[in-house]
């Protein structure tokens, strides 16, 4: 009696996880998307229905080993809205040698 009386607890306490909502920069403008990844330093925004990713405000959000590379977001008054940067490992190779 006491193993169900245990496992209708649990069942009860268990409630399903919800995935995090993360703000969407289609539906802002640029300016709005540039605002949160300065005020929150790094941030996971959505760029579209299945995408998204980190973006940082400078290197001390990222790792001693990775390098920033600058990137842009579409939001809704900006096809590229440049909003930060991405935390990268290695070194970025900007003339393809």
């Amino acid at each position: 009696m006491k193993i169900i009386v245990f496992a209708l607890t649990l069942a009860a306490c268990a409630t399903p996880v919800l995935a995090q909502q993360r703000p969407m920069t289609p539906g802002m403008p640029c300016a709005q998307a540039q605002q949160l990844v300065a005020r929150n330093g790094a941030i996971v925004l959505g760029t579209g229905t299945y995408t998204y990713d980190r973006y940082v405000r400078d290197q001390s959000f990222c790792q001693r080993d990775e390098s920033l590379e600058p990137v842009w977001v579409p939001t809704r008054d900006t096809p590229q809205c440049p909003v930060g940067y991405r935390c990268r490992s290695g070194q970025l190779d900007f003339f393809g040698d």
